[in-house]
């Protein structure tokens, strides 16, 4: 089984259906980055070495001013001898040579220990991110049906995308950025002390009203990086909604209302994002202003103390720098001050996905499915015993649901839209849990199945197909993953889909597009009836199977839809009611309840709601 396979069978199951349906301030920082913390865990070592280089690399550059400034000594010592006509006087290039050889060796140290923590901290974001997808996408496996029943694709994609992406970069930046401006000015400070006290005193002055800016930015700019990220994930649903359904955009001249929503919300995204970034990005010039400030107190101050002989000329060179290296690792801090606010954002969605209730796949004391043999030994004995159910606390659609299913019968459900017959049949497969009654599969509830177990026992087939971007064969062979080539044409000849591909050029190599717009509606039909074949399932559940295809084709899918049900328990759901009339059982349904049911004859005899439907239905084919 390729890995391709293998996940897109965790995604959907054997049934010829798929799934069904930054940088903004986190709203528990401290609890959130502590959550992060855990994730990082498991890289101490790395992050240790990130830490040690990231040291190494601060102290090796800050020790160079210094150096720097000697040089810069021994010059006007120099010219200063030679003006003065000292003998022998002149500046001493041998020395100043051994000075700067000195000065480039260290320079080159810490850029190597640079590359190294670089390269460190990269695998280490990367890997946090590969980690995260790849439990987003187990998580994904195991949430309700309800939680992507009130949620849009693009909101969760945002969650795998926007918000992963987001928080390997912040957190490669920030954490990196932190280490070495901490170091940096801790460095720095020591440097400037061993200079000039005073002189370090009237640097250090800057912290306070650099920092006080600094924190007025960054409250101000909270709201705006939450907003932004939430109009986001806004702007991705929509798109997302308007792209795969742009046939139905076009078609009712849906392109205005589109654009205008998406304007609007585009709109309310660029209102928020230019917002928060222009209020991130002024910190760097209030540094650079109050830094200047720095520079002309200090170089009066530094003049006066080199006149006094208080410290060397080259002293004050020195530390310039040092004051430049001293504000520039402070505004970094802010910087990743900021950059942590969306790491810590963009962690606290992903951590809100991965916490969401999930179903609970195992049962306490589990039926076993399978004999010795590795058969399934149920016969598909179905019973509902008083169901009742609401997608909504507060509204019941399921009002008192009952009904007796022997092994191998074929039960039709009919009734108006909105009647609960769908539902019946997610109760049925777990995708959500009854308020009250229970469902037994050969007198086991079926809470007492694991959910994957429970779902082996189905195959189902639906109004909308669902397949993928692979080959003829791969889509069929999804049913059952180690089917043999054999095994996928067998499958295929049942289902009448075997003549129509081999009248393709590749035959059962041809490639699906993404959407499968390369086949027919009717064809997608056949091949999804024949990978349910394939998957052999005890139970089978065909909603609306029929409903959207031509009646010569309708004629083709039912024939492959008997192959399909023979000595299977099935569920038909069907608007056409001419297509369930040799159903062992219909079962009518309205507004939530069994009104009716019996045989097709039975039901037409009865003259009931059934009747009614049947014939309102033959009398407007009859009109036609």
């Amino acid at each position: 089984m390729s890995n391709k396979q293998y996940n897109r069978k965790r995604m959907g199951g054997p049934m010829g259906h798929g799934p069904m349906g930054s940088g903004e301030k986190a709203k528990d920082f401290k609890g959130t980055m502590k959550t992060l913390g855990t994730h990082l865990s498991k890289f101490k070592l790395s992050i240790f070495l990130v830490v040690l280089f990231a040291i190494g690399s601060a102290a090796f550059s800050i020790v160079g001013p210094k150096i720097l400034g000697k040089a810069t000594t021994k010059i006007f010592e120099g010219i200063v001898s030679k003006l003065s006509g000292v003998e022998g006087g002149g500046i001493d290039f041998d020395g100043i040579g051994r000075i700067l050889l000195i000065l480039v060796c260290l320079y080159l140290v810490s850029s190597i220990f640079s590359f190294i923590q670089g390269f460190v901290m990269s695998g280490i974001s990367q890997k946090v991110s590969y980690n995260l997808r790849k439990e987003i996408s187990q998580k994904i496996n195991r949430l309700p049906m309800k939680y992507f029943d009130s949620r849009t694709h693009g909101e969760v994609l945002s969650r795998i995308t926007n918000d992963i992406d987001t928080l390997s970069q912040s957190l490669n930046q920030s954490m990196t950025q932190l280490i070495t401006s901490i170091t940096t000015i801790i460095g720095v400070l020591i440097m400037m002390l061993s200079i000039s006290w005073i002189m370090t005193l009237v640097a250090i002055v800057i912290i306070p009203v650099s920092m006080l800016l600094i924190s007025l930015v960054i409250k101000k700019s909270q709201k705006y990086f939450k907003s932004q990220q939430e109009y986001l994930g806004h702007v991705n649903g929509q798109v997302e909604e308007v792209y795969s359904g742009h046939n139905i955009v076009k078609a009712f001249n849906g392109e205005k209302d589109a654009i205008k929503e998406f304007d609007n919300l585009n709109e309310s995204l660029y209102n928020s994002a230019w917002k928060s970034q222009f209020l991130s990005g002024i910190m760097q010039p209030l540094m650079m202003f109050i830094g200047n400030l720095g520079y002309v107190a200090i170089s009066i101050l530094g003049g006066w103390l080199a006149i006094k002989k208080t410290i060397e000329v080259g002293d004050i060179q020195s530390f310039i720098q040092y004051v430049r290296s001293f504000t520039q690792p402070i505004n970094q801090v802010a910087q990743a001050a900021n950059l942590l606010q969306s790491t810590a954002a963009a962690s606290e969605r992903v951590f809100e996905f991965l916490d969401e209730e999930e179903e609970d796949q195992f049962a306490k004391d589990p039926v076993i499915l399978r004999g010795e043999d590795g058969e399934i030994k149920l016969k598909g004995e179905i019973d509902f015993n008083h169901v009742k159910f609401g997608y909504k606390e507060n509204k019941t659609i399921i009002n008192d649901f009952t009904a007796h299913v022997k092994p191998g019968q074929k039960i039709a459900i009919v009734g108006p839209t909105g009647a609960g017959k769908t539902t019946i049949v997610k109760l049925l497969m777990r995708f959500y849990d009854i308020n009250s009654g229970e469902i037994l599969i050969d007198g086991h509830n079926v809470k007492d199945f694991n959910r994957s177990e429970l779902r082996e026992l189905f195959g189902m087939v639906l109004q909308d197909t669902w397949l993928f971007n692979d080959s003829i064969m791969e889509n069929i062979r999804y049913g059952k993953l180690d089917a043999t080539d054999e095994e996928v044409i067998e499958a295929a000849k049942s289902a009448h889909v075997h003549h129509f591909v081999k009248t393709l050029p590749d035959g059962y190599n041809m490639e699906l597009n993404e959407d499968a717009t390369n086949v027919s509606q009717g064809q997608k039909q056949l091949l999804t009836i024949a990978r349910a074949i394939l998957a052999d399932p005890k139970i089978l559940i065909l909603d609306e199977a029929t409903s959207s295809v031509d009646t010569r084709t309708e004629i083709l899918i039912q024939k492959a839809m008997d192959n399909l049900m023979e000595g299977r328990t099935s569920f038909i759901i069907a608007h056409r009611l001419s297509t369930i009339r040799d159903a062992d059982m219909i079962l009518v349904m309205n507004e939530g309840d069994i009104i009716e049911q019996g045989s097709h004859d039975e039901l037409l005899k009865s003259n009931g709601f059934y009747a009614n439907l049947y014939n309102s239905q033959f009398e407007r084919n009859e009109a036609i």
